[in-house]
């Protein structure tokens, strides 16, 4: 059976790990290498990376807090911000990253996809698309939630799959920061639109919703968040034990 993954994500801006609600109002957290070596040592099955202003600033993601990241961790690495071409696929994942995430970039460029899952294979391209009801439309934002694209998530997320992206993370920009549980209808439409694996992210309040979550929607892969580990409010070891409990598989905690 396949374990379900536990992913915190370090939103990284100007060197330091921030967190907002609804994509707004961030506040300064920790430095992202500290908290990703306490992620990999504490259970944790893999780490997003996200330079959060990268691609609304109109720069590269930031390489040296990367690599330090990644020589500090053990456990698989997503990376994602300012991803615009096939040169920064490979830039990223030089610095150690063992996955990249695209958004605005792919929005701008969608043959990005395809060429970046040409070249290192399906399982190195993420799509991550961040989505917010308009009007009682899913929609797909870019630049970090600030621009409404226009376009309609699930068609979308369907384009990405098939031009080769070999994992979705979907942003319930509705749910982020709110930590009243994951938003199950938007994951529920993309987990009926796609086969690979679906990641929820936006939400997470606490165990129960993790839970819920797996229990709910069996399609979903994995689980992200970010406030509730960053802040301690739920600990990955305790949270792993709790899903066993109600025989959801996870990978053991060493």
């Amino acid at each position: 059976m396949i374990t379900k993954r536990i992913i915190p994500c370090l939103d990284v801006r100007d060197g330091r790990v921030v967190k907002g609600v609804n994509f707004e109002g961030l506040s300064d957290v920790n430095s992202p290498v500290e908290l990703a070596k306490y992620y990999s040592d504490n259970g944790a099955d893999e780490l997003v990376f996200y330079d959060i202003t990268a691609s609304s600033d109109g720069r590269r993601l930031f390489t040296d807090i990367l690599t330090e990241t990644a020589r500090n961790v053990f456990i698989p690495l997503t990376v994602g911000g300012g991803i615009n071409t096939v040169d920064d696929f490979d830039r990223v994942l030089k610095c150690g990253a063992d996955k990249v995430s695209v958004n605005s970039g792919a929005i701008r460029n969608p043959q990005l996809i395809f060429e970046a899952a040409k070249r290192y294979g399906d399982q190195c391209v993420v799509l991550s698309a961040d989505v917010k009801r308009v009007d009682g439309v899913f929609r797909v934002f870019a630049k970090g939630g600030r621009e409404n694209t226009g376009m309609e998530a699930i068609e979308w997320i369907k384009k990405g799959v098939s031009l080769g992206a070999g994992e979705i993370v979907v942003n319930s920009i509705d749910t982020d920061g709110v930590k009243g549980g994951f938003d199950l209808e938007m994951l529920e439409a993309v987990c009926a639109a796609v086969s690979v694996p679906v990641i929820a992210s936006g939400g997470a309040g606490c165990i129960d919703d993790f839970t819920t979550l797996f229990q709910t929607l069996p399609g979903v892969d994995a689980g992200l968040a970010a406030s509730i580990f960053h802040f301690g409010e739920v600990k990955i070891p305790d949270l792993k034990a709790a899903l066993k409990t109600q025989n959801i598989p996870v990978r053991e905690v060493l």
